[in-house]
């Protein structure tokens, strides 16, 4: 066999392996939709094609739920996530600045220290962060959800970092030589040429923040006003099938994955770019 058959056939197998796995992950995201779609009465049947076709599921998710409360529930996942995503954006664009530029005594050390945070699993700190919330009387409110995301993040300076590294350091020495501070070379230069990577953080911030059960469940109250989607859907769950609405459950699942599949798609472009570049996985 030649090389450039032998190449051929391990492209074919490739796509063929590729199409069969994203076909293995799109099956139950097709079947959570056509379940959504379906009367109560037909929502364990095996026709992927919902027949009849209903959009009442949609309707009674917004009108049956307790104290309607679906509306408060989005509200309330928006907004922490936006913050959590303005403050991971912020503190970690500038500490990656920091490490990438500004050379200092120990800087290795720290980020080596910074990087080996990943290493520690989220529910350790857990109950340390608990008790510092509870000095700070803001248990029960959805200040400990937002103020980590402005604390930083080893994951976030990982990636803006490796990025920062691909700027040319040219541009950092002729905006000094035109007297330009550390600030204005991070917000005028480093910040704009960065869009990618900080669009990519974004996506991992929001996502992060939107999908989150835990921490919500733990310091926000059981108030389905003041809670958010993942943990609503959640209490809604035993509710709901046992009401025999699997097919309002499936509406509300469907609704909550449809933001971030917005915001991938969006912006796409910059997300595998800014991946690509800076090298990271995740």
């Amino acid at each position: 066999m030649k090389k450039s058959q032998y190449k051929a056939l391990v492209d074919i197998l490739t796509y063929v392996a590729l199409g069969l796995g994203a076909l293995t992950m799109l099956l139950p995201f097709l079947w959570m939709i056509s379940v959504s779609l379906r009367e109560p009465a037909q929502q364990y049947a095996r026709d992927l094609i919902p027949n009849p076709f209903t959009l009442q599921n949609y309707v009674d998710l917004f009108e049956d739920l307790p104290n309607q409360a679906f509306p408060y529930l989005v509200f309330n996942s928006f907004k922490i996530s936006l913050l959590a995503v303005i403050g991971q954006i912020l503190t970690c664009a500038m500490a990656a600045f920091v490490f990438a530029i500004v050379k200092f005594r120990g800087r290795d050390f720290l980020f080596a220290l910074l990087l080996a945070t990943l290493m520690i699993p989220p529910q350790v700190s857990l109950i340390p962060n608990f008790i510092i919330f509870k000095y700070l009387h803001v248990i029960g409110t959805q200040w400990p959800l937002i103020l980590p995301a402005f604390w930083g993040g080893a994951f976030g300076t990982f990636l803006l970092r490796q990025y920062f590294l691909t700027i040319p350091r040219d541009l950092v020495d002729a905006a000094r030589m035109d007297g330009a501070s550390l600030f204005d070379v991070f917000w005028r230069i480093y910040l704009p040429l960065s869009k990618p990577a900080v669009a990519a953080l974004a996506i991992f911030a929001f996502k992060d923040s939107w999908n989150d059960l835990l921490h919500p469940l733990v310091y926000l109250p059981t108030d389905l006003h003041q809670t958010t989607l993942t943990v609503g859907l959640a209490f809604f769950q035993q509710q709901l099938q046992l009401g025999g609405k699997f097919t309002v459950l499936m509406a509300g699942a469907f609704l909550s994955i449809v933001p971030l599949l917005i915001i991938f798609f969006v912006a796409q472009r910059q997300f595998i770019e800014g991946i690509a570049l800076s090298g990271v996985k995740r």
